[in-house]
């Protein structure tokens, strides 16, 4: 059986990936599209063999098509936001370029498998990574706002109390209040 094993741009990711795949003496190739491409098919008991070596890092081998679709969009998400110059790019021109789909579909495959629109997914990730740049007490809210690509703090503010329940305002707080009370131990 032929596949396409997706997975995420990290550097250790992919060194585990290349280094199972070794190990089971399995010819592969990288796609431009974050993917390694198993160059024959491979009998049952390796592809388990390969899958179970896998899990152990936490990392699952995509077998659905539309499965693997849905992580290389998660995937293009990811590093989309991970370079701020891409936000002066569209989001969906970036999907559709990156990844060799029209939008529409790519949206509507993601939205059915996931249950949440590329948008909602997007705005999870933002906060993700703002909470990360909180935590790291480097930026203020309206510095995090911006690198975001908010149009506004206000803007930035409002939809992580949409997604946390607390302002980012009060997250920082209780941040502030628990490095002061770890610093006090």
């Amino acid at each position: 059986m032929k596949q396409v094993l997706g997975y995420q741009t990290h550097t250790l990711v992919r060194k585990v990936i290349e280094k199972e795949i070794e190990k089971l003496g399995i010819e592969y190739s990288y796609s431009g599209t974050g993917h390694i491409e198993l160059m024959n098919d491979i009998n049952s008991e390796d592809y388990n063999k390969l899958k179970l070596n896998l899990l152990e890092y936490g990392i699952y081998i995509q077998s659905n098509h539309q499965q693997q679709m849905v992580q290389r969009i998660k995937d293009a998400i990811d590093e989309f936001l991970s370079f701020e110059e891409n936000y002066n790019y569209n989001l969906s021109t970036y999907i559709s370029e990156k990844l060799e789909l029209n939008y529409t579909y790519a949206s509507n495959l993601f939205s059915e498998n996931t249950l949440i629109t590329i948008q909602s997914h997007i705005i999870l990730k933002k906060i993700e990574r703002a909470k990360i740049m909180m935590l790291s007490g480097k930026y203020s809210l309206t510095e995090i706002a911006y690198k975001l690509n908010y149009s506004s703090p206000a803007h930035f503010s409002g939809q992580f109390k949409k997604v946390t329940g607390l302002t980012a305002s009060q997250f920082e707080k209780i941040i502030s209040k628990r490095n002061f009370s770890d610093s006090e131990n």
